[in-house]
């Protein structure tokens, strides 16, 4: 039987992997914490520089370090984003930066975990905590590859600058597609395309922040598998602000167009409209592709898992996947509760392997 170098290896060093390495490091562990960037900060610096925070910082902690400052604020992206460093420091847990997971094997009972380096890992668990910025989904429409603008997609969009006075359209109706909106309306002629109207969802309900009502009604804590039959469609948190601005129509709002031809798109009245810019607020799929050759996924590229615990390999585990196990699963507030309940078997998993990896 091959000796395993390490109890255990979370890819990702975001909010999900220091999530799962406090969580291993409480259980008895020895995480080994893997991260393609070159700080312990997820995805955060590389969203939109006006990104705020939809939950106030009471509610946006990892446990035992709270943010500093008004609990009622709303932290932007920067903060977050050096809030995780300083988590990450906070944890004393062996985070390896600018490591790239490009490929997981099994080995009997270990996994190989291979990185961009040419390097190898061998460990008896393994936790996916890799996030979904890395893995951004556009719609293909009819005639794309035809259209001579700029596409892109929300992930690479920073300012709003580099699009003053041009035609630009960001699809999507969640809540990056109407910030996104909401801030080139004042320098672009802007559109926004959804499929269907806006649905908005009060931020502040008899005082207090939707969040606090989340937490003391224990909407956080409900089974995924109730959410999804109640959250059907995009909610976009709101003061008033964004729904003020689309019904006044300061954000210019449209049915979805339906196909793209040369510098153009072509609207459900068939009118032909030219474009400069399209940017797709249409989301993300969990950036797994490293476990493709472990056969841990399904024909979609989508993790085989069960709240979090994998259906295909013991020792294998998942976190920060939407609606793993509750409504707060991919968050900074509910990430924490999924790293202990994966951990407790995996521990189990790897108590197993053989006592030379220094458990």
């Amino acid at each position: 039987m091959t000796t395993p170098e390490h109890p255990v290896i979370v890819v990702g060093a975001g909010q999900s992997g220091l999530a799962a390495a406090r969580a291993c490091r409480d259980a008895g562990l020895q995480p080994i914490v893997l991260e393609a960037g070159d700080r312990p900060s997820g995805s955060w610096p590389h969203y939109y520089d006006s990104l705020r925070l939809f939950s106030p910082a009471r509610y946006s902690a990892m446990p035992d370090l709270p943010l500093d400052g008004d609990p009622d604020r709303y932290p932007t992206r920067n903060e977050l984003a050096d809030y995780l460093d300083r988590y990450a420091q906070h944890l004393g847990v062996d985070i390896r930066t600018h490591t790239r997971v490009t490929a997981v094997e099994a080995d009997g009972a270990t996994f190989i975990v291979h990185t961009a380096d040419g390097g190898s890992l061998r460990a008896a668990g393994l936790i996916a905590a890799s996030g979904s910025f890395g893995n951004p989904t556009v719609p293909n429409l009819p005639g794309q590859d035809t259209f001579t603008g700029e596409l892109l997609h929300v992930a690479g969009y920073r300012t709003p600058a580099p699009y003053a006075g041009k035609r630009v359209i960001v699809v999507g109706g969640g809540n990056s597609g109407v910030q996104i909106a909401d801030e080139l309306t004042n320098v672009a002629d802007l559109t926004l395309a959804t499929l269907a109207p806006i649905s908005f969802l009060p931020q502040i309900t008899r005082g207090h922040d939707l969040h606090h009502w989340l937490d003391v009604t224990r909407f956080d804590h409900l089974p995924a598998a109730w959410l999804r039959h109640i959250v059907r469609k995009p909610l976009v948190l709101d003061t008033g602000r964004y729904r003020e601005s689309i019904e006044t129509g300061r954000i210019h709002r449209r049915a979805m167009f339906t196909a793209f031809d040369g510098d153009t798109v072509v609207w459900p009245d068939g009118r032909r409209e030219p474009v400069d810019t399209v940017i797709f607020a249409t989301g993300y799929r969990p950036d797994v592709d490293y476990l493709r050759p472990l056969g841990a996924l399904d024909d979609d590229g989508l993790p085989l898992h069960a709240d979090g615990i994998s259906t295909t390999h013991p020792g294998l585990a998942y976190l920060g996947l939407e609606f793993q196990r509750s409504f707060s699963s991919n968050t900074v507030r509910g990430v924490s509760r999924d790293a202990e309940h994966v951990v407790q078997p995996l521990a189990a998993h790897v108590q197993q392997a053989p006592a030379t990896i220094g458990l």
